[in-house]
């Protein structure tokens, strides 16, 4: 039930980005590509994220953690590279969409209870 909550929240988050940040757009705005593109976004968090993050380390202590805005973006552009349906026109709009996902996703994720 966890992961649907947080597919769902991921959804919202890129919903959001698409709506608001210009140069990002879905090419097909219907609910079950959102998901879908969700649920590739996930799954690129998952396991592609983690290799970034701890290869990119010494980078992400020089730069005091700024450079995980840029590892988010990366792994925004990857999901638009993986699914046809999400578009990026550069590398601000994944910067400031990584930016806009991170806050959507980090209300979203306050509102909703754990489960415990």
């Amino acid at each position: 039930m966890q992961w649907i909550i947080r597919l769902v929240i991921n959804a919202i988050a890129l919903w959001v980005v698409a709506e608001f940040v210009p140069g990002i757009d879905f090419t097909d705005g219907s609910v079950v590509s959102i998901l879908l593109v969700a649920l590739v976004f996930g799954l690129v968090n998952a396991f592609i994220k983690p290799i970034v993050r701890l290869l990119s380390l010494p980078v992400r202590i020089i730069t005091l953690g700024l450079f995980g805005i840029v590892i988010n973006a990366a792994m925004l552009g990857i999901t638009a590279a993986i699914m046809d349906q999400l578009t990026i026109d550069g590398i601000m709009p994944a910067l400031i969409g990584a930016v806009v996902i991170s806050i959507v996703s980090a209300v979203l994720g306050m509102l909703v209870p754990d489960k415990e």
